[in-house]
């Protein structure tokens, strides 16, 4: 039985008995009373703790102490006694025992759901690529599942279409988006020889290519690899309170025994009040608390982290975080906007940007569209009359533009066109800050030019200046070239660079850092996968794919950078509130068991089962309080 059904089954039983707790005082009582309460905790003691019981058996077998071990002892103890009370018309505590169950069930439900959500991650990979393929056998095209691709296939690839396995181009010239998988934010221009990515998007432009790796031996098929791999390789974190355990419960074991020899054998009482002192002992370390500590500050936590925008997904987030001291970032759509962008208009504008419009207004280069959009935010209009359009290989186009001869293109038009040496100047200085520079000219010689990159975002320089404030080191690491990731480092302050980074290779220097540092990892692409789960704490940005989010520990719903900043706050207060909520669940429990022990007896201080049951309530009550106080805790926002 899983989690979720031991849960409901436990809250359902259980809930009668502190329905009885709240109005007892109201002189409310459960009819049939403690056989009532009886029957009810026997249920859950039969399907809900039973799992409880095994694992602190387990555990005992192999001289270890955890959670389970805790949860077990203190709740079958109290149950036990229970059952000898209620023949014996003494106190009973069956609502003691149920309530320990359901509390720390609650705490299991949410760690279960956080962990399914996290394992959608390489299924959603998978979905990626494409599911068909159109191959070309014997000269003729037919449409075949991708499965049925094999080595050597003559594939064909239209406008729009995903590129099915990897391979190199035979025939035809395109433009391939290849951000989602490399990194690389402008898109690539290929041609024959070239090699293409399964999965990757062709922008325009029909061309065929040769199958060279199928299955599992694609990039993507790697990259889901890596995930898998990433994902297995993250020991379970044992929790404080497992560490805690290991030292508590045999002491509190060790205290209980003596409790009883000790009153028995030693001071004379009877065999019934040295049983209820040692019980006490017991019921006063019952980790209620223990069990409200975690899950009411995660709770809490991820809910004021929630309407500020940063999801966080599980409680080892939180513990790694506290000592995260190097922050890596991707560049692309994580920096900066990921996508081009024109910067720089040299010459006339309107007049510089009108021919460009007029000329790629049909493209579907994302360089055209960067352009067509500049203009539209110019307000210019494209009325022009265009004829005698002529693409040169290569290079750019040609065509007459109102009557002119006009031309837009890349450097390589210069060996064709004339250029001013101020000009020539200019497009210098743009490339050396790794801009793409477009040649707009009229008749036979460069008017103007329009430089276009992608740029960063508006709050990158903020978010980056922000952590280097809080001590932290930030790096950046691209599948992008060196001068283009130098040019964008240098533009927001990051501290180190490293470029030319192949996806596969994104979680090995992850890893590298990790040898000396606890590394935080922010993306938002699939390239990026592999990496946020190799990382101790995964910050995936909200606009990201569904992979990289699901890979991510942290979400960054508003997909801004200074929220990193914010996030990696958050997350340290949450955890820290969750240490105070142990300590609280111990202070009570440790402090109390002299007292339940009857060390002051003779000073007619004593504490009763029932008293215990109710110190171990008060503890509770403390926990659940400090959790709510995260609620109005300061948390410094980054400008």
């Amino acid at each position: 039985m899983n989690v979720t059904r031991r849960f409901i089954i436990s809250l359902i039983f259980a809930l009668p008995m502190l329905i009885e707790m709240v109005l007892k005082p109201f002189g409310w009582m459960l009819p049939g009373q403690n056989w009532t309460m009886f029957v009810l905790t026997t249920v859950i003691m039969l399907v809900a703790a039973r799992p409880f019981l095994q694992s602190a058996w387990a555990s005992f077998k192999k001289h270890h102490a955890n959670m389970d071990t805790l949860v077990a002892i203190g709740t079958f103890t109290a149950y036990l006694y229970s059952i000898y009370a209620l023949f014996t018309k003494q106190p009973v505590f069956f609502e003691s025992a149920a309530l320990v169950i359901t509390f720390v069930l609650l705490g299991q439900v949410f760690e279960e759901r956080m962990r399914k959500n996290a394992s959608n991650a390489v299924e959603k990979l998978l979905n990626l690529q494409a599911k068909e393929a159109e191959v070309i056998r014997n000269g003729t095209s037919q449409l075949i599942p991708i499965e049925q691709v094999v080595i050597g296939d003559i594939i064909r690839v239209k406008p729009g279409q995903k590129v099915a396995v990897d391979g190199v181009i035979t025939e035809g010239t395109s433009t391939i988006d290849e951000s989602m998988v490399t990194g690389e934010s402008m898109p690539v221009e290929k041609q024959v020889g070239d090699p293409v990515i399964g999965a990757t998007i062709n922008s325009n432009g029909t061309f065929l290519f040769k199958a060279q790796k199928i299955g599992n031996e694609t990039m993507l098929a790697q990259i889901v690899d890596l995930v898998k791999k990433a994902q297995t390789s993250h020991a379970p974190i044992q929790k404080l309170t497992d560490k805690v355990s290991d030292i508590f419960v045999p002491i509190v074991l060790i205290i209980a025994l003596a409790t009883l020899l000790c009153w028995y054998v030693f001071l004379g009482a009877s065999l019934a009040t040295a049983l209820i002192f040692a019980v006490s002992v017991v019921v006063i370390a019952c980790p209620c608390a223990l069990g409200l500590a975690t899950p009411t500050a995660l709770m809490v936590g991820t809910g004021r982290s929630a309407k500020r925008g940063v999801l966080i997904k599980n409680g080892e987030v939180l513990e790694a975080v506290n000592h995260v001291d190097t922050v890596i970032f991707d560049k692309t759509g994580t920096i900066t906007v990921g996508k081009p962008t024109v910067t720089d208009v040299v010459g006339d504008m309107k007049q510089v940007l009108g021919v460009a419009m007029a000329l790629e207004a049909n493209s579907e280069h994302p360089l055209a569209a960067a352009i067509m959009q500049k203009g539209q935010a110019s307000h210019l209009t494209n009325n022009a009359q265009v004829n005698t359009f002529k693409a040169i290989e290569g290079k750019g186009v040609t065509a007459f533009v109102d009557g002119q001869a006009a031309f837009v293109g890349n450097i390589k038009l210069l060996a064709d066109y004339t250029i001013s040496e101020e000009l020539r100047d200019t497009m210098m200085t743009l490339q050396n800050d790794a801009k793409t520079v477009v040649l707009v000219g009229i008749k036979q010689a460069v008017i103007g030019l329009i430089a276009i990159q992608d740029i960063p975002k508006e709050t990158s320089k903020a978010a980056i200046s922000a952590l280097k404030g809080r001590g932290l080191q930030t790096v950046m690491l691209t599948g992008d070239n060196q001068r283009v990731a130098a040019a964008i480092a240098k533009a927001v302050g990051i501290d180190q660079v490293i470029a030319d980074v192949l996806p596969e290779d994104k979680a090995n220097k992850v890893t590298e850092f990790q040898q000396q540092h606890t590394v935080a990892f922010v993306g938002d692409g699939i390239n990026d996968a592999p990496a946020l789960t190799t990382a101790d704490v995964g910050i995936a940005m909200g606009s990201g794919t569904d992979i990289a989010i699901d890979a991510g520990g942290i979400i960054l719903v508003k997909n801004d950078l200074r929220d990193v900043a914010l996030a990696l706050d958050l997350s340290k207060k949450t955890f820290n509130r969750i240490k105070q909520n142990l300590f609280w669940a111990f202070i009570y429990n440790v402090l109390g068991i002299p007292v339940a022990a009857g060390a002051f007896y003779s000073m007619g201080i004593i504490l009763s089962p029932e008293l215990a049951g109710l110190a171990m309530a008060f503890s509770s009550l403390s926990v659940v309080i400090s959790s709510l106080l995260l609620n109005v805790q300061r948390i410094k926002t980054v400008q």
